[in-house]
């Protein structure tokens, strides 16, 4: 049975619980969300141990909370403690996993969905300048997702690593992650699945997806700390996958002096974190899976149902959205301005949306003549107020332009 939605008690409980829904009409969770009362203490509490008993001193102290981060964010994943690595947010993590593939030789392929992120597509193309790799474009079905049977089509011998940003950035769009990790496992080929919308929206079973590398963000759907994310890499995969950089942490010395790699997806951590953002990444995912990653699911998808069916509505306005299972992020743009003017005049009003240029899906934008998008993305937060607060300021801005 599918889950339920928040009560409407609980709803309020949690938004009492977060200082932010009392200063902000936040309809950018998908750029960051809004951090709670308790994930804020526990970031200050370890900066008060810091300053009492000393940075080096706190962090011993601290090496449970990072633990359990580790393991709250295997809960998260149905992975194990060992198969995750605490990074500084999606892009470092993605881009470490990456730059640990190893150099890249003539004739290699790199298959990338058409929603890839622009971050990812920059770390391919300058790892691979000077050398004639090929950065292909799997194409898209008739409702805009990723399509499997054609990634199957594609495949050879030649192909290292096909690339997928299961929700992208630009729309509400939700890719077929299992069904692509059922070919690529099927074909051998390297799987890494760019989760940052994902994690902490949907329930997320890596077994499950068959990805060899996901990376999550923690300010978003998470509403963790900004500098905190997290990454998964497959154990039996690991051994394929040479860090980059690695310090004291990640490949301390032997009694020879030589570098011994962690046997853990610690290898890709670093002696030098903020212990304190840990802290605070902890208690987001625990409040996570408190909630029930099914109930956030339920929650989101019911009220961006509701934003999509009222922006519709708007003489002017076109939604923008693709795909058959939809997300929390709803794109959208008004006839005759420019979607950053659209985000400015919201934000004079204590409505904050995002906006999306080429550069971030520039594959997608290119693909649908876009050059920009309005995006207001909702969290299991957004309360019926705040939409009726952005729908009215929308058919206010709708009406001034004619």
């Amino acid at each position: 049975m599918p889950a339920a939605p928040l009560t409407p008690d609980t709803l309020q409980a949690l938004r009492a619980a977060t200082p932010g829904t009392r200063t902000t009409v936040h309809f950018n969770h998908a750029g960051a969300s809004l951090p709670s009362a308790a994930t804020l203490d526990a970031i200050q509490a370890h900066l008060r141990r810091e300053a009492e008993q000393g940075p080096m001193e706190a962090g011993v102290a601290a090496r449970a909370l990072t633990g359990k981060a580790r393991d709250l964010a295997a809960r998260l994943l149905n992975a194990q403690p060992d198969e995750i690595a605490l990074t500084g947010g999606n892009s470092p993590g993605w881009g470490a996993a990456f730059a640990a593939l190893g150099p890249w030789r003539d004739g290699d392929r790199i298959l990338v969905g058409r929603h890839e992120w622009g971050g990812n597509l920059a770390a391919m193309r300058l790892a691979t300048r000077g050398v004639d790799v090929s950065i292909e474009t799997i194409p898209s079905d008739d409702s805009g997702c990723v399509d499997p049977v054609a990634l199957q089509a594609m495949l050879d011998a030649r192909v290292r690593l096909v690339a997928l940003t299961w929700l992208p950035a630009n729309g509400g769009l939700i890719n077929p992650a299992a069904a692509v990790g059922r070919v690529t496992r099927a074909a051998g080929v390297p799987y890494y699945l760019d989760a940052a919308q994902a994690v902490g929206q949907l329930p997320v079973d890596v077994a499950e997806v068959g990805c060899d590398v996901l990376s999550g963000a923690g300010r978003k759907a998470l509403r963790g700390p900004r500098g905190t994310g997290l990454l998964y890499v497959r154990r039996d995969f690991l051994a394929q996958l040479t860090p980059a950089f690695v310090d004291t942490y990640s490949a301390p010395l032997d009694a020879d002096g030589e570098p011994r790699l962690r046997a853990d997806a610690g290898r890709f951590e670093s002696a030098e974190a903020s212990l304190a953002l840990r802290c605070g990444q902890a208690n987001a995912l625990q409040e996570a899976l408190d909630i029930g990653l099914d109930t956030i699911r339920a929650q989101v998808d019911a009220t961006a149902q509701a934003l999509r069916a009222e922006l519709a509505a708007i003489p002017g306005i076109e939604v923008l959205d693709q795909g058959r299972e939809l997300s929390g992020l709803v794109s959208f743009n008004l006839a005759g301005q420019e979607a950053t003017a659209v985000q400015q005049a919201l934000a004079a009003q204590g409505i904050v949306i995002g906006s999306n240029g080429v550069p971030y899906t520039p594959l997608d934008m290119n693909a649908r003549g876009l050059t920009q998008i309005a995006r207001a993305s909702v969290s299991y937060l957004t309360n019926p107020d705040e939409i009726d607060r952005l729908v009215q300021a929308l058919r206010t801005l709708a009406g001034q332009r004619r």
